[in-house]
């Protein structure tokens, strides 16, 4: 049953793009209402238009150069382009009991524009390669709805860094530290929260860092990692995080489906689960007189793992730590549930890259690409939540998501009739349609539409609609004759 059937109310209305960017950046405040309006129209421009550069999005050259003069202006911030949009997803989340804030970071390169300033490396010292580093949250219905970013860090890496041994890395303090940025995601995450809405952060194995344990028990907020480190533990006599999980006693089996890897195909998994609950002892960290010593931590483990893979396939491991209680078998394959909603956020880095081709923009400073890249993660979500909004809340009309015009062309488009219906289409019945004009070929034994077919079609369904609404425009006026 979808979220919208449940009552937890209905999604926000999107319908064009232009009312859309309105809506969403309507507390917009750059200090200029000219700004204001620019980066709206700019918005909508490149919404419309997933896999254009941004001069193709804008069309001409007078839209294109006040897009550039908008990027350029000091006024304008990554932080400012983002806060209307995060507060729209704090009105998104109160809809909801449970909301998932998954973090991920991703390499943006730019490697293959050398005249773009102020860029630093990423990637390996091998790899010789630059750009920035970007670090975002996603948040999410347990179900996997996408509502937006609640939170965006884009830096730089200096280029002059010195090097360090692991002894002097292990002797700075966790601000001074790259993986500051779980914690950072974290509070501001908390921060952002509606009461009466409970938050449970999702992460991946660098996220297992013990700064970042003890700050989700002094904030008293939900998390679930994947463990990274064999953690020592409060009582010497059990051993150790991996040996302790591994002894408890199986609870019960899970089929997992396990995504396509390198040389390995897509395959369900059986798995074994085990749970229990343990102390982490804190590793040692240099005193100070600034900082008590790190608390140890209470987390309850859940360990997933293949017992018996299939030949030539990596078995499928996963030792999750969560402090949200697990007491039972169902209890434990909620929080695996919770867990697979991670790769969410990386399928919406692939809308960044492969769908809106970010990396291709040649904006020739960083901080303006900043600034671009601020817009563009708004715009990717809406594309991404389109995506799934037709898997959720599919019997809703269709001007949730496309404008009057857009629908009419597309059935004319896709059915081959002159006329389109009175009965307004449904949500899910208009994705499919989009995702058709991708590619998609939506056969009967054919699953809900990827991202990759909607951006396609979404592209498609620009031009298409755009050249209806001139028809209908031109057939209704008079003619004159000269």
């Amino acid at each position: 049953m979808s979220d919208h059937a449940q009552g937890l109310v209905p999604p926000v209305d999107i319908g064009d793009a232009t009312s859309w960017c309105e809506e969403e950046f309507g507390g917009l405040q750059l200090g200029d209402k000219r700004l204001d309006r620019r980066l709206i129209a700019t918005a909508a421009q490149v919404m419309s238009q997933p896999t254009a550069s941004l001069n193709q999005a804008c069309e001409d050259w007078a839209a294109t150069k006040a897009s550039y003069r908008l990027f350029d202006n000091d006024k304008v911030t990554a932080d400012k382009i983002l806060e209307p949009h995060q507060v729209q997803v704090e009105e998104r989340m109160k809809r909801y009991p449970l909301i998932l804030a998954v973090q991920d970071t991703t390499y943006i390169d730019y490697t293959s524009h050398p005249k773009t300033e102020g860029l630093g490396p990423i990637g390996t010292e091998e790899q010789d390669l630059s750009g920035f580093v970007m670090h975002a949250t996603l948040v999410l219905t347990p179900k996997g709805l996408p509502l937006g970013i609640l939170d965006l860090q884009i830096w730089v890496r200096p280029t002059d860094a010195p090097k360090l041994t692991p002894y002097e890395k292990k002797c700075q303090p966790i601000e001074a530290k790259e993986s500051y940025k779980w914690v950072q995601g974290l509070e501001q995450t908390v921060k952002r929260t509606p009461p009466g809405v409970q938050v449970v952060s999702v992460c991946d194995r660098e996220a297992d860092v013990f700064e970042f344990l003890v700050r989700t028990q002094e904030m008293e907020t939900g998390f679930v990692i994947r463990a990274a480190q064999d953690r020592a533990l409060v009582d010497p006599q059990i051993g150790k995080l991996w040996d302790a999980a591994g002894a408890a006693q199986v609870s019960g089996h899970l089929k997992v489906h396990v995504p396509a890897q390198k040389n390995e195909p897509e395959r369900e998994a059986i798995t074994s689960v085990r749970f229990c609950t343990m102390t982490l002892r804190p590793p040692w960290r240099p005193p100070s007189p600034d900082k008590d010593p790190l608390p140890a931590v209470r987390v309850f483990v859940v360990l997933v793992q293949e017992e018996d893979p299939p030949a030539g396939v990596t078995p499928l491991l996963w030792l999750l730590l969560t402090n949200v209680p697990v007491q039972s078998f169902a209890d434990a394959v909620e929080r695996i549930k919770w867990y697979r909603c991670r790769w969410h956020i990386e399928v919406y880095f692939k809308v960044l890259k492969s769908g809106y081709r970010i990396e291709d923009c040649r904006l020739k400073t960083a901080e303006r690409l900043q600034r671009f890249l601020a817009l563009m993660c708004v715009v990717a979500w809406r594309l991404y939540w389109l995506t799934h909004i037709g898997r959720h809340c599919p019997d809703l009309p269709c001007t949730v998501v496309v404008a009057d015009h857009e629908w009419r062309a597309l059935y004319v488009k896709i059915h081959g009739k002159p006329v389109p219906p009175q009965m307004l289409p449904t949500v899910g019945q208009v994705v499919r349609w989009i995702a058709r004009l991708g590619g998609f070929l939506d056969r009967k034994r054919d699953g809900a539409p990827g991202v990759t077919v909607i951006w396609r079609g979404w592209q498609r369904l620009s031009d298409i609609s755009a050249a209806w609404l001139l028809f209908q425009q031109t057939n209704h006026q008079p003619t004159t004759c000269g």
